[in-house]
């Protein structure tokens, strides 16, 4: 089975760029983050001229917003996160396939909404980690893919390319990863490069012809699923197009 994650910034502008990643990989379950429009809005029908299902989570306002685009069945297990009566941010969808759960994310930022924004960052990631507690205890095959807006280590980002007060690297940010991938989650793209472990994602400018990147695009994987994973790239072809998203996909195999 093969997984993607892509955070496109704007489905309706992305979707050449999501068709010509189709055609190149083929991926079986592809989430996507930061759809930038409303659920009805989300260009399905070109979508399933390729032969995939997508099942879209929008937001008013063209902020955020989730989808899973597949081309094998799934069904739908849940549109947010509980205990977020008052969350009406539109940044999380599971669903289940092949035999194991699949949650695509699209985790706050953190650096907007000042100390509010930030406190809202890591209550998410508190929520996020008590579902992946609940589905490991459980003894569900579970995977969490997405835009997590976390560089874990300072190996994670290029040297400058942020400052330490970035909620993207504060401290807390990287505990509050950590508090979820101790529970037995692991980095997949790390754990495969542990040494290089790719960008997947450029600022726009000069950035990526400069390679001065991050690593905020993860897929997290329990014990089960780790065992199956063979391979995980960056299709750095989708960052090199034109008028492409500032993420590049990221890809993740896993044996039958």
């Amino acid at each position: 089975m093969r997984l993607c994650t892509f955070n496109v910034n704007s489905a309706r502008k992305r979707m050449p760029h999501l068709r010509r990643l189709i055609e190149r990989h083929s991926p079986d379950l592809i989430f996507l983050q930061e759809l930038k429009c409303k659920t009805e809005e989300f260009p399905g029908m070109e979508v399933a001229d390729l032969g995939y299902q997508v099942h879209a989570v929008g937001q008013p306002g063209g902020r955020n917003g989730v989808a899973v685009v597949a081309r094998i069945p799934f069904e739908v297990v849940d549109e947010a996160l509980p205990d977020g009566e008052d969350d009406t941010h539109a940044r999380f969808v599971e669903v289940k396939a092949g035999g194991m759960n699949i949650a695509g994310i699209y985790l706050p930022n953190g650096n907007s909404g000042g100390d509010a924004g930030y406190a809202y960052k890591l209550a998410w990631m508190a929520r996020l980690r008590a579902r992946v507690a609940e589905r490991l205890d459980s003894l569900t095959p579970y995977a969490v893919l997405g835009d997590f807006n976390v560089c874990p280590t300072d190996e994670d980002f290029s040297p400058g390319a942020l400052p330490p007060t970035d909620a993207l690297v504060r401290p807390e940010s990287r505990a509050a990863l950590r508090a979820i991938t101790h529970l037995g989650m692991m980095d997949a793209l790390r754990a495969l490069h542990p040494a290089d472990a790719p960008w997947t994602y450029w600022d726009y400018g000069p950035a990526f012809e400069q390679n001065r990147g991050l690593r905020i695009d993860h897929a997290l994987l329990s014990a089960e699923l780790a065992e199956r994973l063979t391979g995980a790239f960056v299709d750095l072809a989708a960052r090199s197009e034109e008028t492409p998203s500032d993420h590049a996909p990221v890809l993740f195999d896993l044996a039958d």
